[in-house]
């Protein structure tokens, strides 16, 4: 019989490894509270610690990462119609040989 894995919300997580960060609680306190593994809720530290710095990620560094992002799209775009346009007219060329034979 297998258990159903539990989900925490990103908010949840939030709040439980701020409390373990500024000393609320102790890893072990929060892992009774919650009845969550220490394993887990260190995890969930190192991650949140980990990302801290793309809090303060400069907005012009992230409006670069948004437009190259468009321009790529756009790219894409412009690829797909190219691509069916040539389907067409590949079509196109084969059924007027098969009419010419």
């Amino acid at each position: 019989m297998s258990r159903k894995r539990r989900s925490f919300s990103a908010e949840f997580k939030a709040q439980v490894v701020l409390e373990l960060i500024s000393g609320k609680k102790s890893l072990m306190e929060a892992s009774r509270e919650y009845n969550i593994k220490d394993t887990v809720l260190s995890r969930w530290k190192q991650e949140f610690v980990g990302k801290a710095s793309q809090v303060f990620e400069q907005p012009q560094e992230v409006q670069e990462k948004e437009a190259r992002i468009a321009e790529l799209e756009r790219m894409v775009g412009k690829l797909t119609m190219q691509i069916e346009l040539q389907k067409k007219v590949l079509s196109l060329a084969n059924s007027l040989s098969r009419d010419n034979e």
